[in-house]
């Protein structure tokens, strides 16, 4: 079996293919690219980020699922041991944040905080929420219409699906409605963290976010504690197991890490996904007319242009293999989820956007240990959406939308629409 310190990383280079994530040409449409990369091999070196791609849906599934492979390694081994310099300690704030998330964390402690959370974050819990959701949709887009010029229209995103998004949370978690701009400021700093290259005034603007994120979490705990609610936040205080109990230091990175991957994933979903709708106006007749069901098209929405495109795992024993390759401890994985979505291999003609297709088993929302907790919210709040705007089958674009300059988390800068 081949190892992957032997791949030929010339041969196999992913940037001759085309794979530049700092090319506006790439991020406008990296899916042609994908496909290149996907005819390479399962398994791509790529040197300035220190992984390898796996491009392939195949490959991407089956490390999703591989217990072997972890978002961390500091439960099993120091930094040393694992061949890891130390964190950098100049974003003290932000670590503090990510250091109880979900996304992040491996048994045992995933274990124990995923059981205690879906304890209260439960799909019933969130098919309840459906009416109070419905309303807020509606109240915010009959604003962003209602407000639109008659030949600018209005932006779905900024004018719709950020606020809309952000007053879901925010009445979930139990948040003042009047914090939902401060909490949209937050989250885009800090997400900024994930990208593949960030610069180091991403990396203050993240530390200053986080800083006064985690205060008014805290803050909020604290006013929980001596005045419970009807919200997550008193629920989260209030759950235990056993006798068992969330920690504040515990509290503080879930409802960060709701609110940024609840608010990013839905937000950037819609965009891409109308923007799609928007460049087949058949299959958005489709779902007007009532032949294609909104709950079908939100999973094309996802598949098709997909809001995550890549999720990095770290190889944590050695002997793991994936697409014939044999991986080693301390070697790190880059799963594909855009080009896994485009595999001809899983879904036939990938690349043709069919909003009655109705595949969810696509990779929008990962798999294994860590698929998404929050996903029947976003496919609620998505399916909400539709519902909401097919009643308009003349929407058309009224100029041509142009992605954010990042690629890892994959979104449209506006969307802007005429009823």
């Amino acid at each position: 079996m081949l190892s992957a310190a032997d791949l030929d990383p010339v041969a196999l280079d992913p940037a001759a293919a085309g794979f530049d994530p700092a090319d506006p040409r790439f991020l406008a449409d990296p899916y042609p690219v994908f496909g290149r990369l996907r005819a390479l091999g399962p398994v791509l070196p790529f040197g300035p980020r220190g992984v390898y791609l796996l491009p392939r849906y195949a490959e991407v599934n089956a490390a999703l699922r591989d217990r072997r492979l972890g978002r961390d390694f500091k439960h099993l081994y120091t930094e040393e041991e694992f061949g890891q310099p130390a964190p950098d300690d100049r974003w003290p704030r932000w670590q503090l944040s990510e250091r109880w998330s979900l996304l992040n964390l491996e048994p045992p402690d995933h274990t124990r905080l995923r059981r205690l959370i879906t304890k209260v974050f439960t799909a019933r819990s969130v098919a309840a929420l459906r009416p109070r959701i419905a309303d807020i949709a509606a109240r915010r887009l009959d604003e962003a219409v209602g407000n639109s010029g008659a030949a600018a229209g209005f932006d779905l995103i900024g004018d719709y699906a950020q606020p809309f998004s952000v007053a879901v949370i925010c009445t979930l978690l139990g948040v003042p409605l009047p914090d939902g701009p401060k909490l949209l400021e937050w989250s885009h700093a800090i997400v900024k963290m994930y990208e593949f290259s960030t610069s180091d005034d991403e990396r203050g603007r993240a530390e200053i976010a986080a800083d006064e994120f985690i205060d008014r979490v805290r803050a909020l705990i604290a006013e929980r504690r001596t005045d419970p609610r009807e919200d997550l936040i008193t629920e989260l205080v209030q759950v235990s197991d056993s006798g068992d109990r969330l920690t504040e230091n515990e509290i503080v990175s879930t409802v960060i890490v709701l609110l940024n991957a609840g608010h990013e994933a839905t937000v950037n979903t819609l965009g891409n996904g109308m923007r799609a709708m928007m460049l087949h106006p058949a299959q958005w007749a489709r779902v007007t007319s009532g032949e294609v069901g909104t709950a079908a098209a939100v999973e094309e929405l996802i598949r098709w242009d997909a809001p995550l495109q890549l999720f990095e795992r770290w190889v944590l024993h050695d002997g793991v293999e994936l697409g014939g390759v044999e991986f080693r401890r301390g070697d790190r994985v880059a799963m594909m989820f855009g080009s896994a979505n485009r595999d001809p291999d899983r879904f036939p003609d990938p690349d043709a956007f069919d909003a009655g297709r109705g595949d969810a088993t696509h990779i929008g929302f990962g798999g294994g240990l860590h698929f998404c907790i929050g996903a029947p919210l976003a496919r609620l709040e998505l399916e909400v959406s539709l519902d909401l705007l097919r009643r308009y089958p003349d929407l058309h674009l009224t100029e041509t939308p142009v992605y954010q300059p990042y690629f890892v988390i994959r979104g449209l800068s506006a969307l802007r629409l005429q009823p």
